[in-house]
């Protein structure tokens, strides 16, 4: 076996690995995919906007309410009143990503990014044409 397809393979093996983790992380903590990527992208964007919540996650405005009113009856998240404008809230997580058990959610990601940064430009240049390729042939699977 040739290097690049050992590459290939270990490649494949990671990220089937990577996404059943996360699948069972979602299954232990309860939360859908459509769920983990609102909690996400509000870690990231703490105060977001339920229109600019809608516009990340695709789904329409009637659908963004009904999932943040969800996860608010779960505890995840609150809303808050903008002071300037009554009309306008701003989401908020109840809970902490980077804390157990909920950093199960974001771990594969950061490891990746952290493994990325540390490695010279070339090797990761090479490693990110690698892995668009591997993409294109998991899309292509499906």
């Amino acid at each position: 076996m040739s290097h690049a397809s050992a590459l290939l393979a270990a490649l494949d093996d990671y990220v089937a690995a990577r996404d059943e983790a996360i699948a069972q992380a979602r299954r232990d903590l309860n939360v859908s995919e459509l769920e983990a990527s609102a909690l996400s992208r509000i870690a990231d964007e703490p105060g977001i906007r339920p229109s600019n919540l809608r516009a990340h996650l695709g789904v329409t405005a009637a659908g963004v309410t009904t999932l943040v009113d969800r996860l608010i009856g779960r505890g995840l998240l609150r809303r808050e009143l903008d002071e300037d404008d009554r009309r306008v809230n701003h989401i908020h997580l109840e809970i902490d990503l980077d804390t157990e058990p909920w950093v199960a959610l974001r771990r594969f990601p950061r490891e990746v990014e952290e493994a990325v940064r540390s490695e010279p430009a070339e090797v990761a240049t090479a490693a990110a044409e690698m892995l668009v390729r591997i993409t294109e042939r998991v899309r292509a699977r499906r």
